[in-house]
């Protein structure tokens, strides 16, 4: 019988959630890296036992760690001291390539880097970790101020794919209430170097040569607090969504709005519905059925809990428009939780098992699709992401 593996980022460190197919009786593993921000965990499609974190702090800084026997044991690729003494990385794990002086030389403070034109830029943290199914070295970083990194080698050195970071909106880009993240990077397994990035808040962009140039794909969206409701950059996308077997469908949850595009980006639709809101954060798509999509409204952006104090999942088996409430297992009152861009996510089992995170500290699990929910785990520190493994 499969089994699956729940890898869930919290704000004071990871744990890994293991069961069988019957997703009934769970196992938990954890806290691993205990007191961290653990930002964002994923495991690599090319090798189950392959396990990438980012793990950071405000004293201690940014650092990338991996695990090669699916999260028992955890080390910074490559190995040796992982931070220096003002909390920067100084481990091979941690050699972003990108030019690290300043001005004539001088070193610069913890943080600050210069492109090549000697403008600062401010490398916060790495939001989003994407292995790739070529092979369990190979993985994308998304990170914070927005940009996209790359390692071949399993972590142990980075190169930035500067193109995107580069692109001529650059300077109109501008950062969400979280931040200035590349916060979802999504391949596409039908077309070879074809890359979508979502940044907060500046938009889609998508590459078709594995980074090299870029464009903005955020034609049909309108946002009403930006000095253009219909620019080509500066949108709040949250997070975006596609199903493996048909990705040239794109479902996207925005600050306001949930959208579709059925040309990989190149024009969007709303698809709403009769939503109770259309504020959110995370969006996902059912393993297999491309028309069934997984929402969870918020009330708005100042209020940002479930309608009514009412947790309740939202699921379109038409690829929106048309949506049903998935309440049975879900607390239908006094419930004041969030539920963040990456704390949702789909096993491949049959049926598809649906998982989610709220930053009350519960972890969530559908074995059947979403018609009834039962916690795993209920006093987790605040979930950041949820990334789930089916396994042999």
């Amino acid at each position: 019988m499969s089994r699956v593996r729940v890898l869930v980022g919290t704000r004071k460190g990871a744990f890994i959630l293991t069961s069988d197919g019957t997703r009934d009786r769970w196992e938990v593993s954890g806290p691993h890296f205990a007191g961290w921000e653990v930002y964002h965990l994923k495991g690599s499609p090319a090798d189950p036992d392959r396990l990438y974190a980012s793990q950071s702090s405000g004293w201690f800084g940014q650092i990338i760690q991996r695990s090669d026997d699916g999260g028992l044991t955890w080390e910074p690729p490559g190995g040796g001291p992982t931070t220096g003494p003002d909390g920067m990385p100084v481990g091979q794990s941690n050699r972003f390539a990108y030019d690290t002086s300043g001005p004539n030389g001088k070193p610069l403070t913890t943080h600050q880097w210069y492109d090549g034109t000697q403008h600062p830029w401010e490398f916060k943290r790495v939001w989003h970790l994407e292995p790739c199914p070529s092979g369990p070295d190979v993985v994308y970083a998304g990170v914070e101020d927005a940009a996209l990194f790359r390692s071949d080698d399993g972590g142990l050195t980075w190169h930035e794919l500067s193109g995107l970071r580069g692109h001529e909106s650059g300077p109109l880009w501008q950062p969400g209430a979280g931040g200035m993240g590349a916060h979802t990077v999504l391949l596409d397994p039908k077309a070879p170097g074809r890359i979508f990035v979502a940044i907060s808040a500046a938009g889609v962009f998508r590459t078709d040569d594995g980074g090299l140039t870029w464009a903005p794909k955020n034609r049909g969206l309108r946002s009403q607090y930006i000095p253009d409701p219909d620019a080509d950059v500066g949108h709040c996308v949250h997070r975006i969504a596609l199903h493996p077997d048909r990705p040239q469908v794109l479902y996207m949850q925005k600050h306001w709005d949930v959208m579709r595009s059925d040309d990989a980006g190149d024009s969007w639709h709303e698809v709403s519905g009769n939503l109770p809101s259309d504020f959110g954060f995370p969006i996902d798509v059912h393993a297999h059925e491309p028309e069934t999509v997984y929402v969870v409204p918020l009330t708005s952006d100042a209020e940002r809990y479930p309608p009514e104090g009412k947790l309740r999942v939202y699921r379109s088996r038409t690829g929106g428009g048309e949506w049903e409430p998935l309440t049975e297992g879900l607390p239908q009152s006094d419930c004041y939780v969030n539920i963040l861009r990456d704390a949702m996510a789909v096993d491949r089992l049959d049926p598809c098992g649906v998982y989610f995170g709220t930053t009350g500290g519960q972890v969530y699990v559908s074995p059947d699709s979403g018609d009834r929910w039962r916690p795993i785990v209920r006093d987790l520190p605040a979930v950041l992401s949820v990334e789930v493994q089916t396994l042999p």
